[in-house]
């Protein structure tokens, strides 16, 4: 059995664009390390408009955030309250490390706002692995990403080790992370060395062996088998996965911890104002919601 799990997102319309939330989800709360999967768009915003995502706060997690190219390619700007300010763009990958306590936003940048923004990409939170939890926060950004093409298909390898060749970016528990972009009639080997994998089709078609990937879905693969992913006409997907982690963790709104108190306690804290500022951003902040959410987006 090729596909052991098939998780269809829970979609957010923000109005302009569209947020596909596959991780958590009530029949699956983790891959590997990733507790923590969102696809957004593609989709072009209105001249003068832009994504705010206001500062909020993290804790026991990092953030790997990933843009797709193409037609519709843009950029985020990330300031954090470390004194971080980074423009994504595609082909460069932020990982910011919450750890002990972090505090960030995400906008367009205003060199986009004019024009249009383009939004086209992927969010995802890794769980820190027992035993790290608590690590000072960091933040790395990183174009020097290896690349291995052959056979039609053009893989970029964000986080961890495949096919025979390893990212420079930081790894707290084994985790893999690609971006894999097929011509017509491509094909790339999807290897079995992980404890947990899962593919999303975001663009195009691809098949794994003979069953067909429907846009957006996460499909969770069965351990321990090698496969085949393949496109007729050409496909964009992502690969993610990594160690199975022992403990479980708890997640509340943009809090992870395997200590469900260390949760009520970032809760207290961001409440009475104890998280760090965000120098450049710090006249805006989005509250703790009523209602328990994974995330909140204005």
């Amino acid at each position: 059995m090729t596909i052991l799990q098939t998780i269809t997102p829970v979609t957010h319309d923000l109005g302009q664009f569209k947020v596909r939330r596959a991780l958590p989800a009530k029949e699956r709360t983790m891959v590997g390390p990733f507790i923590f999967v969102d696809e957004f768009g593609p989709a072009r915003l209105d001249a003068g408009q832009g994504m705010d995502v206001r500062p909020h706060p993290h804790v026991n997690l990092a953030t790997v955030t990933w843009l797709f190219g193409g037609e519709h390619a843009g950029a985020i700007e990330h300031r954090d309250s470390l004194g971080t300010l980074a423009t994504i763009r595609p082909g460069q990958v932020n990982l910011m490390t919450a750890g002990s306590g972090i505090v960030h936003s995400e906008r367009s940048p205003q060199d986009e706002r004019t024009g249009g923004p383009r939004l086209y990409g992927m969010q995802t939170w890794l769980a820190l692995p027992d035993g790290r939890e608590e690590i000072e926060p960091a933040f790395e950004a990183r174009r020097d990403l290896p690349v291995v093409e052959a056979d039609g298909a053009k893989a970029t390898i964000i986080m961890g080790e495949l096919w025979g060749s390893r990212s420079p970016v930081t790894t707290y528990a084994e985790t893999i992370n690609a971006q894999i972009a097929l011509e017509a009639g491509g094909s790339i080997i999807i290897e079995a060395n992980a404890d947990e994998r899962a593919i999303m089709l975001v663009g195009g078609d691809a098949c794994l062996g003979d069953a067909a990937l429907t846009l957006y879905e996460l499909v969770v693969l069965a351990p321990g088998e090698e496969m085949i992913l393949r496109s007729d006409s050409g496909g964009l997907a992502m690969l993610l996965g990594g160690e199975a982690f022992p403990t479980k963790r708890h997640v509340w709104w943009n809090f992870v911890s395997s200590d469900p108190d260390r949760i009520v306690q970032a809760t207290d804290d961001w409440k009475a104002g104890r998280f760090a500022k965000v120098p450049g951003d710090s006249e805006e902040y989005i509250p703790i919601p009523d209602q328990p959410k994974t995330v909140s987006y204005p």
